[in-house]
């Protein structure tokens, strides 16, 4: 199951988005909304469809809660991928 929701995760590109602007730093739930012209729960939404998957990681400080990326689940993937396509020389 962890691969299909990693999938579903990574299939959205507004979710996508999201991992590229965690790519560079942890994010506040804010300042990640403030990136997209939809409402603060649609991205709630993402997020939680991310950490589901185990793609980020939040940590509440105060009043605010920061995400950021998880890349062994990607690393993961891209493992996965790779053995799919046959290419064993960098595994």
């Amino acid at each position: 199951m962890g691969l299909q929701n990693t999938l579903k995760a990574l299939s959205d590109p507004i979710r996508r988005d999201i991992l590229g602007m965690l790519k560079n730093g942890r994010m506040s739930a804010g300042e990640i909304s403030d990136k997209f012209d939809v409402t603060g729960a649609s991205i709630s939404r993402h997020l939680s469809v991310l950490k589901e998957a185990d793609l980020v990681r939040d940590k509440r400080e105060g009043q605010f809660i920061f995400y950021e990326i998880n890349t062994s689940v990607l690393e993961e993937t891209l493992l996965w991928i790779k053995n799919l396509k046959g290419d064993s020389a960098n595994v």
